[in-house]
């Protein structure tokens, strides 16, 4: 049974824990929204967090994750009677190693890439409640209009962008589902093309429930929104689908399937289908949502985020560029 809080955030009422104890759970409507499900069964509650999820998933994918949550449940994987949030010394080491990864994964990217970044940081922060207005359909928009305000700023500064959904059939463990996210197409001096990717909610993908302080860390360490290529999307996924296994591990919780680097690639590496506009979206088959009053909210926390994530930045620089300048002054 699934309830609403006054965040948007959707949860199990208590009545779930009894019931996950030892009844019979088929019955029950179990509704998960697989792109926010916190890997978490803790005293038999299970929570998951979907406020400004990226992913829209339709009524055969939610009903498979929903069934295979059930047998998550029923099959006794429950974890420990305690628990704890403080790292082991080698899930610690282990964390460390997949920290410095990030670091490095992070600080590689090219000219290009670095540039789109902060265009697109500087256009998300340009969009206004006025511009979420754009999708004009029925449900729950989900995000979809801060995506296409940002799609059409970037097509005016140039960029070939597009809104992307992706699409997937389950297989074995791995449930189906789809995702929406941005794409810029790069087109290289030797006539190629490549694509990158842009996603606006980024690290909410890789938010788990009690996670050991180390894991934490790697997750902050993380961009707010990530634009670059689709090989380092695939480095970074690897890494945080091991650190979510390490973290997990070391609270003697059980590893789900919607935490698998599998599941996590299904989201940007599936078939796809760009769309320039909203009305594109509605004429096709995809599913389509309205209903902007959780946007503004994700779109102040993205734009909050942001501001922390460059002010971040601009603290580290700042000595950096003063000894720099001091240095050149005494030389001179």
């Amino acid at each position: 049974m699934l309830a609403e809080d006054k965040l948007g955030n959707l949860r199990f009422d208590r009545d779930f824990r009894a019931v996950s104890r030892g009844s019979d759970v088929r019955g029950m409507n179990c509704r998960v929204y697989a792109a926010r499900a916190a890997a978490a069964v803790a005293d038999g509650d299970l929570w998951m967090r979907v406020a400004g999820g990226g992913g829209k998933f339709s009524h055969e994918s939610d009903h498979d994750l929903a069934v295979l949550v059930r047998d998550f449940l029923e099959s006794g994987s429950s974890g420990a009677d305690s628990w704890c949030s403080s790292d082991s010394d080698s899930g610690f080491s282990d964390l460390h190693h997949l920290a410095d990864k990030i670091s490095f994964l992070r600080h590689s990217a090219d000219q290009y890439e670095r540039d789109l970044l902060s265009v697109v940081q500087s256009l998300l922060l340009c969009i206004g409640d006025s511009d979420l207005h754009l999708v004009k359909n029925m449900g729950q928009c989900n995000a979809s209009c801060i995506r296409f305000s940002l799609v059409k700023l970037l097509r005016s500064s140039g960029y070939d962008a597009a809104v992307c959904t992706s699409r997937w059939q389950g297989c074995g463990k791995v449930p189906g589902g789809d995702h929406e996210y941005i794409d810029v197409v790069k087109y290289n001096d030797n006539g190629s093309s490549e694509r990158m990717v842009i996603d606006v909610d980024f690290r909410s993908h890789f938010e788990i429930a009690r996670a050991v302080q180390s894991y934490e860390k790697i997750l902050k360490s993380l961009p707010v929104v990530y634009a670059g290529s689709l090989q380092k999307l695939k480095q970074l996924l690897q890494v945080m689908a091991e650190a979510a296994r390490s973290s997990l591990k070391q609270n003697l919780m059980p590893f789900p399937p919607w935490r698998s680097l599998a599941y996590l690639q299904a989201k940007w590496h599936s078939s796809y289908q760009r769309l320039l506009s909203p009305e594109e979206q509605l004429a096709s088959n995809n599913p389509v949502y309205l209903g902007h009053n959780p946007c503004r909210g994700h779109l102040k926390r993205l734009q909050s985020s942001l501001r922390s994530e460059i002010e971040k930045k601009d603290r580290f620089l700042k000595p950096k560029n003063t000894f720099i300048a001091s240095y050149h002054q005494i030389q001179g």
